[in-house]
């Protein structure tokens, strides 16, 4: 699996960059999960951003926000992979440099996620324990899940 990492501030996107993010959030978030809800919610414009391409084409992305925006710690979230992207290891790749580049940025610290329930085995694979109950967050259901600092 061939592709090129992108990681940066909200600033630096190109205006290219901004609307391959957000296409790809609307073509998953809001047509295939139906979710009807606000995606720009403010938190993109402190947040970086970080982008999987293949072929010039956005495989996959992340935001990775700062504590006290989401939560009191950094976190992850906007975690997507393009329909095309599925299967191929882009997912796993995606949280795996979500995660590096969030210690990069913030130091080794907790990292907090909103995971959608479905996919709580798959960030229990990377660290994640689930923390609180399950609740329903755009007629889908999510939990909460704290990655604690890992020491090499």
């Amino acid at each position: 699996m061939e592709y090129t990492e992108i990681c940066k501030p909200f600033e630096s996107l190109t205006v290219k960059e901004l609307y391959a993010i957000l296409r790809l959030r609307s073509e998953i978030f809001v047509v295939e999960q139906e979710c009807v809800f606000l995606d720009a919610d403010n938190k993109d414009l402190s947040c970086q951003h970080l982008m999987l391409y293949q072929n010039k084409e956005l495989m996959a992305y992340a935001r990775i926000v700062p504590a006290g925006l989401s939560f009191t710690e950094p976190s992850i979230g906007r975690i997507v992979t393009s329909a095309a992207a599925r299967g191929k290891g882009f997912g796993k790749q995606l949280v795996l440099l979500a995660i590096s580049n969030c210690i990069r940025l913030y130091g080794n610290k907790p990292i907090k996620i909103g995971a959608q329930l479905y996919l709580k085995s798959f960030y229990e694979s990377f660290g994640f324990v689930v923390v609180g109950e399950e609740y329903l967050e755009d007629n889908i259901l999510h939990v909460d899940m704290i990655r604690p600092v890992h020491t090499p």
